[in-house]
């Protein structure tokens, strides 16, 4: 049985951690199940009592997510209509008890290619920062996460924070999709997060497509997102998704999907959410204060049945 230290304050966590043999933990919630019927002989440095590394906080130009931040943090937290992607993307962190214990830290720094908020966080245009023992630095996160299960973190480095800047827009959608095997409980055989600002008379001024489980790492659609800058945020978005938009993606074969399969899914899952998921967001923005409210706090999604608003 190896060593275990729960620090409160940052600094004796550095300080541990600058002895080096120290496994970092934000949760456990993928490293104890891997565990299961084998000797936990990890020196373990738990930074799950750190709270001044844990909420959401608006700061001048943007907003900034601590690294042991919950999901369920996330998701109960008041946030503008630029964060419904990444709520959308918290309800699908496991279930309940994961998203209690699991932390946005420890989803970017487990650095898996089917984690839920990264595609979400990339969506965002998010920048990680990182502290040492001696400084602190920023990366974007799209650079701090270098492949499977690899980060850009230094042995001796900590990840402190998600900083999320502010999107100059009239307006702002976005939103989170994701095909599993199953509805819940499940990972990603792809995940595409979007995040669109659009002007009074509806010209698209920004807007960003993240795919996830399609590469080593969540990638953005650039010539996607290029092509449909000054279009009008309309169904008919959909229609200019074309194959070559997805030349980018890296997907792999394995147990859950074939590379094939994942382009496909790709190009669906972006389609559907052009065409409905985003649209559907602009109308629920747009809707009138008593009905606005009153879905906000039934805690309900808005989304197209059948050509019909309801709530899921």
């Amino acid at each position: 049985m190896g060593d275990y230290i729960r620090p409160t304050e940052l600094e004796n966590a550095l300080s541990v951690l600058s002895k080096g043999g120290w496994k970092v933990l934000a949760g456990g919630t993928d490293y104890y199940p891997a565990k299961v019927n084998l000797n936990l002989d990890d020196n373990i440095l738990d930074l799950t009592a750190l709270e001044s590394l844990r909420g959401i906080s608006k700061q001048n130009n943007g907003w900034l997510i601590g690294a042991t931040t919950t999901w369920t943090d996330v998701v109960r937290t008041n946030l503008p209509t630029l964060f419904d992607g990444l709520k959308s993307a918290a309800r699908e962190v496991g279930g309940i008890q994961i998203q209690n214990s699991g932390t946005v830290g420890g989803n970017i720094c487990n650095a898996s290619p089917a984690a839920d908020g990264v595609a979400a966080l990339i969506a965002l245009d998010a920048e990680v920062k990182i502290i040492g023992p001696n400084s602190e630095r920023k990366l974007p996160l799209k650079d701090f996460v270098l492949g499977n299960r690899k980060t850009a973190l230094a042995a001796n480095e900590l990840l402190k924070g998600i900083w999320i800047p502010e999107i100059k827009s009239e307006n702002l959608s976005s939103s989170f999709l994701k095909l599993g095997s199953r509805k819940y409980l499940v990972i990603s055989l792809v995940m595409v997060s979007g995040v669109v600002g659009w002007t009074s008379d509806g010209t698209i001024t920004d807007i960003r497509i993240c795919l996830g489980a399609c590469s080593p790492v969540a990638t953005r659609l650039h010539k996607l997102e290029q092509s449909l800058l000054g279009n009008q945020l309309t169904s008919d978005l959909a229609q200019k998704v074309e194959d070559h938009h997805f030349n980018e993606l890296h997907p792999i074969d394995d147990v859950r999907a074939s590379a094939e399969y994942r382009i496909e899914a790709a190009q669906i899952l972006v389609k559907r959410l052009l065409s409905g998921s985003l649209m559907i967001r602009k109308l629920f923005a747009a809707m009138p204060a008593p009905f606005f409210v009153a879905f906000a706090k039934a805690k309900v999604e808005p989304v197209i049945v059948m050509g019909i608003l309801k709530a899921n």
